[in-house]
């Protein structure tokens, strides 16, 4: 288990900021193995640091930079916009976070799961949801049968609207419109 002085202090903030979907069993072991990656190659551990591997290995949102700096500096005032690039930067570099690059230049960042898999991006809100798609890997290897390949990665992207979208999208109807569809 990582040790820092301020550690505590990290976890009980974001298991305030995380809601209820946190797993602090998972987000531990990610962080474990991120901190591990990163004391490997000579790099150094701060609590700004540690706090942006936190919100990367806890988010199911898939947050922006900008998002992940918004959250650091509510507990760390000082720290740049830069400190978090850099270290998501790093954290790509060591294939401990994956970028969901789009064409407009909102990149996305997984360090819950830093691996190729699906997602489902609402194209209203740009919510990411990570389907758990089992056939997947049946896939990946169908592909590779009919094409020869040598399958490296992948990205597999479903684009929607998302049912909270759809939600607010349904006009609500008023009284009158009602008591006129009862006649």
């Amino acid at each position: 288990m990582i040790m820092d002085n301020n550690y505590p202090l990290i976890i009980e903030f974001f298991l305030r900021k995380m809601g209820p979907h946190f797993n602090k069993i998972d987000v531990d072991r990610r962080m474990d193995q991120m901190v591990a990656k990163l004391r490997e190659h000579a790099f150094r551990i701060t609590p700004q640091r540690l706090a942006v591997l936190r919100i990367l290995a806890a988010s199911e949102g898939h947050p922006s930079v900008e998002k992940v700096y918004e959250t650091v500096r509510r507990q760390f005032p000082t720290t740049s916009i830069a400190t978090v690039y850099k270290t998501v930067h790093v954290l790509k570099q060591l294939n401990e976070v994956l970028e969901l690059g789009f064409p407009d230049g909102s990149n996305r960042y997984d360090g819950n799961k830093p691996f190729p898999h699906p997602h489902v991006i609402c194209v209203r809100c740009r919510k990411i949801v990570d389907p758990d798609l089992g056939s997947l890997k049946d896939m990946t290897a169908e592909v590779s049968d009919e094409t020869g390949f040598d399958i490296l990665t992948h990205r597999l992207d479903f684009f929607g609207i998302c049912g909270e979208c759809k939600r607010k999208e349904k006009p609500t109807k008023t009284k009158k419109e009602e008591g006129s569809m009862k006649r």
